[in-house]
């Protein structure tokens, strides 16, 4: 019993030198960002719950740009992105309609379930219709978005300049096999695919039928970081973090082991891509999009940030030293 409190001080010091970002440098590589349903127009997330309609609730417009368009996306390219993520749903036409909301009413001047709507009925919608900043006494985007829905293979057409995560928005495999057949069909198409993600039945379908496809749901994203937070203390990556995506919510970060060098360098050994999402408060995740988040990066950050701000953000985070 003498030598209780040497062995406990010796086994704390070789956890610490199995953990420390002190010790340890980060990888090589710089901070990318990845762009939340490109430039758009965004809103405060405070009070915002699934039904919520988000186009009522924008800031004072600075720009024309809606969210899910080609000419979005090509803004937040433009503006430092190298990945926006955008949302999906299968018609019954078997395309992708690119547009976030479940149903038609909130955005656009349609009514109805966006994914049992044909493709031809969406591409003549106008989708600025419903977005006011001020409770509904004017309407800027109105007109202005009339035919502007992609479908998928429209975006692919475009040639992004950068990649694209897709956002499975039902539960549905049938979304991930059909998206699974046109990617395999479309090689150039599948290489500008950075990921997928979303309802699990469909991402799962997806990463089974195309294995070095990475992506993640939200049940295998909390495998990975609680199994981590079990495990990596003696430095073992569980194989839940291993060859995927990893979303890490800003204000949990600390608690990971070898926060932010060490867990950088082990991600990347696993061969997953680490993106540093905004502060998770219970009710859903945010973006980094404010400058003292910003500010409160870490010095070297070789992973993605997401941000729903592209147009602000991305200069700000290049110019970080």
């Amino acid at each position: 019993m003498k030598n209780a409190p040497i062995f406990v001080l010796g086994l704390a010091l070789l956890i610490w030198s199995f953990n420390s970002s002190l010790i340890a440098s980060a990888p090589e590589g710089e901070t990318r960002l990845l762009a939340h349903r490109g430039a758009h127009q965004a809103f405060g997330h405070e009070g915002v719950e699934n039904d919520t309609c988000t186009a009522t609730l924008i800031d004072p417009p600075s720009h024309d740009y809606l969210e899910n368009t080609i000419a979005g996306m090509q803004a937040a390219f433009a503006a430092g992105a190298e990945v926006v993520e955008i949302d999906v749903h299968l018609t019954p036409d078997k395309k992708f309609a690119v547009f976030h909301d479940w149903t038609l009413d909130c955005r656009t001047d349609g009514k109805g379930v966006t994914e049992e709507t044909d493709s031809a009925v969406l591409k003549a919608l106008d989708i600025g219709y419903g977005y006011t900043a001020d409770g509904g006494k004017s309407y800027p985007f109105r007109g202005k978005g009339v035919g502007q829905m992609p479908m998928l293979e429209e975006v692919f057409a475009a040639n992004p300049a950068g990649k694209l995560l897709i956002n499975f928005k039902s539960r549905r495999a049938e979304e991930g096999e059909v998206l699974a057949a046109l990617l395999q069909a479309n090689p150039a198409w599948r290489d500008k695919v950075f990921g997928v993600y979303g309802g699990a039945e469909p991402t799962d379908a997806t990463l089974a039928a195309i294995p070095v496809l990475k992506g993640y749901t939200g049940k295998s994203a909390m495998s990975c970081l609680m199994r981590y937070l079990g495990t990596a203390w003696i430095g073992y990556v569980p194989e839940a973090c291993r060859n995927t995506l990893v979303p890490v919510p800003s204000n949990y970060a600390w608690l990971l082991w070898g926060w932010p060098n060490r867990f950088m360098t082990r991600m990347k050994d696993a061969g997953s891509d680490v993106i540093l999402v905004g502060p998770y408060s219970g009710g859903g995740t945010v973006g980094i999009d404010t400058a003292a988040q910003v500010e409160n990066l870490p010095e070297q950050f070789p992973g993605y940030i997401w941000t729903n701000r592209i147009l602000e953000i991305g200069p700000a985070v290049k110019a970080r030293p």
